[in-house]
């Protein structure tokens, strides 16, 4: 694979990862951004084995391997088992219509690519390119995160922001160590249990996953 190719690629598997980003905006249905999610995770675990073999880098094979069996198999199980348990059919219902939550994704991802400018002029990597995208990842996770009422749904944008991190530090610097790279996978792991047992016992205790009717019976209280 020759250096030209491997850009190529990196920069098409970066404008998927985008688009997923943008898709789980405006996704309506809770196991459609479970999909999503999982694809999501596969273009990133796809990004970073290029990566991997283009610098030369063994240890962001196994951070390849790790995104797959995390974000496409593990998470997503673990996320649709808590769907079903809790059965959560219904559809997404944001703070703000899905038009304009795509208006002010959009001018995320503007912003994002103003931002990062200075470093892609600077930095010599071939993955400079994607650094935009990375950042705009990031925002648009936590875009989702605060304007979704459900708490399901808030932690699949904590988790898209995760990912957005991620491709962040492999468009920056090529990843992170091996062990941090462990440790933040595993963190991640221990992370949905606590989110999944959290989202149970908030649905236990106030039979309700929509944030702003646990806000009502705050203020009644």
């Amino acid at each position: 694979m020759t250096h030209g190719i491997s850009i190529q690629l990196n920069n098409f598997l970066a404008a998927f990862i985008l688009l997923t980003s943008f898709a789980l905006l405006a996704q309506r249905r809770i196991y459609g951004l479970l999909v999503i999610f999982a694809w999501q995770g596969f273009f990133l675990s796809l990004s970073s084995a290029i990566v991997a073999y283009t610098a030369d880098i063994r240890h962001l094979y196994v951070s390849a391997a790790l995104t797959l069996l995390l974000k496409v198999i593990v998470l997503p199980y673990i996320l649709y088992a808590l769907i079903n348990k809790l059965n959560i059919f219904r559809e997404v219902e944001p703070l703000v219509n899905i038009p304009t939550t795509m208006l002010i994704g959009v001018a995320l991802v503007i912003f994002s690519y103003h931002l990062t400018a200075p470093v892609r002029e600077l930095s010599t990597l071939f993955t400079r390119t994607t650094l935009a995208v990375a950042l705009s990842t990031v925002l648009l996770g936590f875009l989702m995160m605060i304007t979704r009422k459900k708490a399901v749904t808030q932690v699949i944008g904590f988790l898209a922001m995760e990912n957005g991190l991620f491709f962040a530090a492999t468009s920056a610097t090529y990843g992170m160590p091996l062990v941090v790279e462990l440790g933040v996978a595993l963190d991640i792991l221990i992370a949905a249990l606590i989110f999944g047992i959290f989202i149970f016992q908030i649905r236990t205790t106030f039979d309700t996953l929509d944030l702003t009717e646990m806000e009502k019976l705050k203020e009644d209280s």
